[in-house]
């Protein structure tokens, strides 16, 4: 998704400055905010802060999205995923009113999105953003947090994204993981009840990521709800509470990550094992094989892999009749990643997600 970041924040200031007849002070503005967020009280059923039902929307009659039904709570985070043209970034911005569905509803907080009362009750971080670059990071954030009456402070949200050290180096200085880390404080600055993360540890290095997904949980679980979308699988299981599956403009599965793992049938056998790479390649069990360590010539001849099987019982029998050094033995279930496979290459269709009961368990 890429948009100016501002074209979510400044609609609706321009269009209190519209409404006072001239461009007037932020103060102003703030107080023609909390007029017109007096006037439109939420009506959300309790606990839930976005709910999409039988959404259609199709572009020039090229159908995008088809019969897409989804709910969040607050305190959860939801992982929209999906390869590339499944329809995800139409998704998101039918729910930040960017474009209107073509059938079905969608509301955020009981009412409409794109309206003055939802937005100031949102946060959004894009995959792309432009910001100025000739000013500092707190004086963006300063900037961005003007436009909500009650923001965090500059200080905790420069700590919540881990920019303490960053505070007064320019924009265009910052390397690109730091400037997502800048978005990201943006997008938390009004202390939104609803945040939307386009693709959030896009440049980040392993431990700026894994900084990022403590500060989102932890956000999650203060009762925000967090919408998701990720090409990183590690990042929708480790964080999300539930996952919506797109493929072709229709949701192919829905449910927690387990569920979500559960639908495909493959095992993972993890094992040291001395048989030569060429024999676990072609052999008629195993049909995907992950090296994880190379034996050491000098010390240790085995190797530790992960071997990807519909039938690990007889893989099993097989692997220990011919090796005899065969150790380290463990069966899971299969991961996120396989189970995205094969819902996305093999088409499945709406009708077969998980069932209502499954999806509640």
């Amino acid at each position: 998704m890429t948009l100016v970041m501002q074209d979510y924040l400044y609609p609706a200031l321009m269009w209190c400055c519209k409404k006072a007849e001239n461009w007037t002070s932020i103060t102003n503005v703030h107080a023609i905010m909390s007029q017109q967020q007096n006037l439109q009280t939420p009506s959300n059923p309790p606990g839930i802060l976005a709910e999409v039902s039988g959404v259609k929307h199709a572009f020039e009659r090229l159908a995008v999205l088809n019969d897409i039904s989804l709910s969040l709570k607050a305190g959860q985070v939801l992982a929209i995923l999906g390869p590339n043209g499944a329809g995800k970034t139409t998704l998101v911005n039918l729910m930040l009113g960017v474009y209107k569905p073509d059938a079905g509803h969608i509301q955020l907080f009981g009412q409409t999105p794109g309206v003055l009362a939802v937005r100031q009750r949102i946060g959004v971080m894009l995959q792309q953003a432009e910001l100025a670059d000739t000013l500092k990071v707190y004086e963006l954030i300063r900037q961005f947090s003007a436009y909500y009456q009650s923001p965090l402070s500059t200080p905790r949200l420069l700590e919540m994204a881990g920019l303490e050290g960053k505070a007064k180096t320019r924009y265009g200085k910052l390397s690109g993981g730091e400037k997502r880390r800048v978005q990201f404080a943006i997008a938390l600055a009004g202390e939104p009840d609803l945040l939307f993360l386009d693709e959030p540890t896009t440049g980040l290095d392993v431990q700026a990521r894994r900084s990022l997904w403590r500060n989102i949980r932890a956000y999650a679980q203060r009762g925000a709800g967090v919408i998701l979308t990720t090409h990183y699988l590690e990042e929708a299981d480790a964080l999300a509470d539930q996952i919506v599956v797109l493929n072709q403009g229709r949701m192919v599965a829905a449910g927690t990550p387990a569920q979500i793992k559960q639908r495909v049938s493959l095992k993972q056998v993890h094992c040291r094992t001395g048989l030569p790479v060429a024999e676990l390649e072609s052999h008629p069990l195993i049909e995907k094989l992950q090296i994880e360590t190379q034996p050491n010539a000098d010390q240790d001849k085995l190797i530790q892999c992960t071997l990807l099987t519909q039938n690990a019982e007889a893989l099993l029998r097989d692997l220990l009749q011919r090796d005899q050094a065969l150790t380290d033995l463990q069966v899971t279930g299969a991961g996120l990643e396989e189970a995205f496979l094969a819902l996305t290459e093999t088409g499945t269709s709406a009708a077969d997600t998980l069932t209502d009961k499954e999806q509640a368990a």
